[in-house]
């Protein structure tokens, strides 16, 4: 049976995600599980051995005794038989923030991606945050190139934003850049998670974790979801 998905806004780490984290630990099985920490999206701006050490001290401050950071930085570790079994064999799977560009770069198509989907249809929790969480929808925007671009593909039909505004106008709330009329855009405000614990099921009952909101466009007309609110998308792809 798959598993649970966790995506989260800027400011992974810290204290306002506890309760979203202290969720997803639960549902992949409480403090005894395996977590592993896949710090791509932070490199190559060196930043993903900060990020790292983190994380790892993150979950281990919410109770969990076996977790690691994986260093799966490249495309060459991105095909390590030995870095996928770890990830296949994971209960709880944290991609982190940095670019998603650089996630895409490395993860996409790579024997360590598909290790992730094997341990999610398992029944592990994956969590994303910021680029991570940007990476496993079906597109993300390229707010270099100002365009929208293909993602991993775990949750179907969503662009997600991790910060308001980047994609989507202000005065109008309309996307900025043209996207298939049955996606939906996503934007969830930092330390702010979206976790599909919800009555409705897997990918489709969603509650709201952490300080700030989630907003769903559309056809360009925003819906706040606040902290502890529940919702269910029928255009959000249902369950595997």
């Amino acid at each position: 049976m798959a598993g649970y998905i966790l995506l989260e806004g800027y400011g992974e780490f810290g204290g306002a995600l506890a309760e979203a984290e202290g969720r997803a630990i639960e549902l992949a099985g409480g403090p005894d599980i395996s977590v592993s920490i896949i710090p791509t999206a932070a490199f190559p701006d060196h930043n993903y051995q900060r990020i790292s050490n983190a994380g790892v001290r993150w979950f281990h401050g919410l109770g969990v005794t076996q977790v690691q950071a994986l260093p799966l930085i490249d495309k060459v570790s991105a095909e390590d038989p030995a870095l996928a079994n770890i990830i296949s064999h994971s209960r709880l799977v944290h991609l982190t923030d940095g670019t998603v560009e650089n996630l895409m770069n490395i993860l996409e198509n790579s024997a360590c991606w598909r290790a992730i989907l094997a341990a999610y249809l398992a029944g592990a929790v994956i969590v994303g945050s910021g680029a991570g969480a940007m990476g496993l929808c079906q597109y993300y925007y390229d707010s270099r190139a100002k365009i929208v671009m293909s993602g991993l593909g775990l949750l179907s039909n969503v662009c997600l934003l991790t910060k308001r505004n980047t994609l989507v106008g202000k005065a109008t709330a309309q996307p900025t850049v043209e996207l298939p009329a049955d996606v939906e855009v996503i934007d969830i405000d930092e330390r702010t998670g979206l976790l599909d614990d919800g009555d409705a099921g897997k990918k489709c009952g969603w509650h709201v974790y952490g300080q700030g909101a989630v907003t769903i466009y559309r056809h360009g007309e925003p819906t706040v979801y606040k902290p502890h609110s529940s919702f269910t998308e029928i255009l959000l792809e249902c369950g595997l």
